[in-house]
């Protein structure tokens, strides 16, 4: 006797997609930096942000919150950073550039346009991604916590933030003292 086929979702080849009707509209960006500094461990600092659905409201990080989570890294580690950005229209914005030629303790250097592989972060969203696959949350309030967690998770697994810059093949190079 053969076992009944197992019902699935979508066509075969193509990714199914639920949508839940009837709960609150909202969207969760979250921004995020990896840290690193010879000699000691990494860090990712990283700063969840709720935009409301609403018509005409933002959808995504502003310039303004893309300058916060750089005051909020600067505070937590305590010295210089040096910012290496993509090509993100929101990292590109006059407002932005101002605020980093304003301040001597940030540099910036910009990646190549469309660089995914040189960016530690984008190893980080797969880290996250793969932990939350198949998953169906029942509310945006579980999709949080389940994106908070996994956050943390990283942030508390130094190992894998190397991970995620050794994956760019990059490397830091401290200064040579005169």
């Amino acid at each position: 006797m053969t076992p009944p086929r197992a019902r699935t979702w979508g066509r075969r080849g193509q990714t199914p997609v639920i949508r839940v009707r009837g709960r609150s509209r909202r969207r969760t960006s979250v921004a995020a930096l990896c840290c690193y500094k010879p000699g000691e461990k990494s860090r990712l600092i990283h700063r969840p942000r709720t935009h409301l659905l609403l018509k005409g409201a933002r959808k995504s990080f502003s310039w303004k919150d893309y300058r916060d989570l750089l005051v909020r890294a600067h505070i937590q580690l305590d010295g210089p950073i040096v910012v290496v950005w993509d090509n993100l229209n929101t990292h590109l914005a006059a407002g932005l550039k101002r605020y980093e030629a304003e301040h001597d303790w940030l540099t910036t250097v910009r990646l190549p346009p469309y660089a995914p592989d040189l960016n530690p972060v984008e190893a980080v969203w797969s880290l996250v991604r793969r932990a939350m696959a198949n998953i169906a949350f029942a509310t945006p309030d579980d999709l949080d916590r389940t994106l908070r967690r996994e956050l943390r998770r990283i942030q508390l697994r130094p190992h894998l933030i190397d991970g995620c810059r050794t994956a760019t093949g990059l490397a830091i190079n401290p200064p040579t003292p005169p």
